[in-house]
């Protein structure tokens, strides 16, 4: 689904827009590199200053606005959601792992079974 927009920029500023964004991704890792010495969290603040600054200017992309009207609706449908509760929950772990013990042994009554038909016949 496309999304029509009268402020979309031109496919050259769009291409210019993700040119950037690889350039401070590829900085970014370079220098991290580079600076490999210095203090982590230094490293780190930079890091994060540089995917901030690259992700003001993805949104800016015709990707980047579609990628935001889609992260806005699916956070109106988590809102949505009908959690279940504790009691819920519990109940249906348990019941989860009472049938993983099951299938387990009957994989393993198998398994024994066909390992004793096999050696029999084997000898």
């Amino acid at each position: 689904m496309a999304i029509e927009s009268s402020t979309s920029p031109p496919k050259s500023l769009d291409r210019l827009y993700w040119l950037v964004v690889f350039a401070l991704v590829g900085g970014g890792v370079f220098l991290n590199w580079y600076y490999q010495d210095y203090s982590l969290l230094l490293r780190v603040a930079g890091l994060i200053v540089l995917a901030a600054v690259a992700g003001f200017v993805f949104l800016q992309t015709e990707r980047g606005k579609a990628t935001w009207v889609l992260l806005l609706g699916a956070r109106s449908e988590v809102r949505r959601v009908v959690w279940p509760t504790r009691q819920v929950t519990i109940q249906s772990t348990v019941i989860v792992l009472l049938m993983v013990f099951v299938v387990a042994l009957l994989l393993w009554a198998l398994d024994s079974l066909l390992s004793w038909g096999i050696q029999s016949v084997l000898g």
